[in-house]
């Protein structure tokens, strides 16, 4: 009697192990779409193009005064310093910009028109402060952060202080399902997590 209780125990705990992975804990599979670096481009296009036209307009308001002012002066040319200071402002702009985007939905205007979105390495919503870190990259030094990824982290198409950060640019679920529909008829996905490029 004592022996068939230990084999119904043992039969049950099998069951709910192979329950539990079922259900996905822990050995559920989730596959991550990683998007182009084509399609990140002409979502980084659309987000330049709408902050540097903001920029335009509020610069061309606050330098109104100096330029009336150099016009009474005879045209004189505008300070060197101008220029700096018009450069720090913008990337700071584009800063601002896409730290506040990426770090509350994932996505610029860009990049929901782009169906694309900034996650964390399991697809998670990136929290603020690896946001901010890649959002400093493609503001300040984006031609050397993407030239310095593609030569070192080439494998999740990460620029170089997205690795740092932590952060991938993936699919949106929408447009993977879409695909997937297109492709296949549907399906499910994979056991971890599994990145595949687009």
């Amino acid at each position: 009697m004592a022996l068939n209780s230990s084999r119904y125990n043992s039969m049950i705990s099998k069951q709910e192990h192979m329950t539990l992975e079922r259900k996905g804990e822990p050995n559920e599979q989730t596959e991550i779409v990683l998007a182009r670096w084509g399609t990140r481009f002409w979502a980084w296009l659309v987000d330049f193009i709408i902050v540097t036209a903001a920029f335009e307009i509020l610069f061309a308001i606050a330098y109104a005064p100096l330029a009336f002012t150099q016009g009474i002066n005879g045209n004189a040319p505008p300070p060197i310093w101008l220029g700096q200071v018009r450069y720090a402002i913008q990337s700071l702009m584009f800063f601002a910009y896409w730290t506040y985007f990426e770090s509350t939905s994932g996505q610029s205007i860009g990049k929901k028109l782009l169906k694309i979105k900034t996650t964390d390495m399991a697809g998670n919503l990136a929290d603020t402060k690896s946001v901010a870190i890649q959002s400093f990259g493609k503001s300040f030094i984006l031609p050397l952060d993407v030239l310095l990824g593609w030569i070192f982290t080439n494998d999740k198409r990460q620029r170089l202080l997205s690795r740092a950060a932590n952060t991938i640019v993936i699919k949106t679920a929408e447009e993977v399902m879409m695909k997937k529909e297109v492709e296949e008829g549907g399906g499910n996905s994979s056991p971890n997590v599994q990145y595949k490029k687009d």
